[in-house]
């Protein structure tokens, strides 16, 4: 029998560990970190490869920033358009491409996974296990020529997806910044993660035709290490069809069912998981009209556990007809 490496090992013990915390503005990241994501209207490039700023406006949560806490030393760099950088357990990477040089979004996130694809594969980080996705104008366009489907389609083809299994748990949000970047950021890891489904709703990838040329390449959720559980954005649908339509509370209750339909089904596969959300659960709540986010946060401190954090973001969603949208870290290391 082969006896596994120390590196393994570490992959298989060691869960990303992932903050709500504030840094104040234009200091250096930490060397102990994979990752600092922001989000504010500066949005702008950065030198540290290990930096994302997301261009949507925070409504609640201004000033917060999201750290991955490395578990070891901390390499760093780029490599063609990614940058990344890695802990010898996890890696985190980033991509941004201007959508005027390959002219569409679709051919733009064409590029961007195809990039992603190649990078991992070529690296000691195989396992895709969660992906944000951000650019403007999700819903401009009508029909198969909607902005979400037509990255739907660029996607796919990136990824050349052949099987469901391999899909990591993902988000994709409008941006309302008028900028022709597409931003891609990710986490991966030397061992897989368990991707699991919501027994409330029909897998993304199962989607019937009516909802664009290609099905969302994604899972509902990525179980990482047995204790961190990164659940995809989450809204108001139930089986595949959107329900409430222009009913944000109601909208509200059935995102947070079906949160706690995903949490309750990785629960049943690692002990180690909540089964409900609590202290340690970090939510970003995307949020449609911007002059509602005073009954949101009311609502949000009506039904969820004090120690949940969280920050609400103006942004557009991927149907016209969904007002709000959460993802969720929950658990970890």
């Amino acid at each position: 029998m082969t006896r596994p490496d120390g590196a393994s090992v570490r992959a298989r013990l060691t869960t990303p560990h992932i903050e709500y915390s504030t840094l104040e503005p234009h200091r250096e990241l930490p060397r102990e970190l994979l990752a600092g994501v922001v989000f504010g209207a500066a949005y702008a490039r950065h030198q540290d490869p290990r930096c994302v700023r997301v261009g949507l406006e925070p409504l609640v949560g201004r000033g917060i920033v999201e750290l991955w806490r490395a578990a070891g030393a901390v390499r760093m760099g780029f490599n063609g358009e990614v940058r990344y950088a890695a802990d010898g357990s996890h890696l985190a990477g980033a991509i941004e491409l201007d959508e005027r040089d390959f002219g569409s979004l679709a051919a733009a996130a064409r590029a961007a996974y195809a990039a992603l694809r190649r990078f991992q594969g070529a690296s000691a980080y195989p396992h895709l296990l969660r992906v944000w996705n951000y650019f403007d104008g999700i819903n401009r366009g009508s029909g198969d020529e909607e902005r979400y489907k037509q990255f739907c389609l660029g996607r796919a083809a990136g990824l050349e997806v052949g099987s469901a299994r391999a899909l990591p748990a993902a988000t994709a949000i409008g941006r309302r910044d008028g900028s022709t970047i597409l931003q891609v950021y990710w986490l991966a890891g030397r061992a897989p993660g368990v991707p699991l489904e919501n027994p409330r709703q029909l897998s993304a990838y199962r989607y019937p035709r009516q909802y664009g040329p290609s099905p969302p390449s994604f899972s509902r959720a990525m179980l990482v290490g047995g204790r961190l559980l990164m659940i995809s954005g989450t809204a108001s649908i139930l089986g595949h069809a959107s329900r409430h339509p222009e009913n944000l509370r109601a909208q509200i209750d059935e995102t947070l069912a079906n949160l706690a339909s995903v949490l309750q089904r990785a629960a049943t596969v690692s002990p180690a998981i909540e089964p409900a959300l609590g202290a340690g659960s970090l939510l970003k709540i995307y949020l449609r009209d911007a002059a509602a986010v005073h009954e949101v946060d009311a609502l949000l401190r009506e039904r969820l556990h004090p120690g949940v954090a969280y920050m609400i973001l103006a942004a557009d969603i991927c149907r016209r007809e969904l007002l709000v949208e959460i993802d969720c870290l929950h658990g970890g290391g």
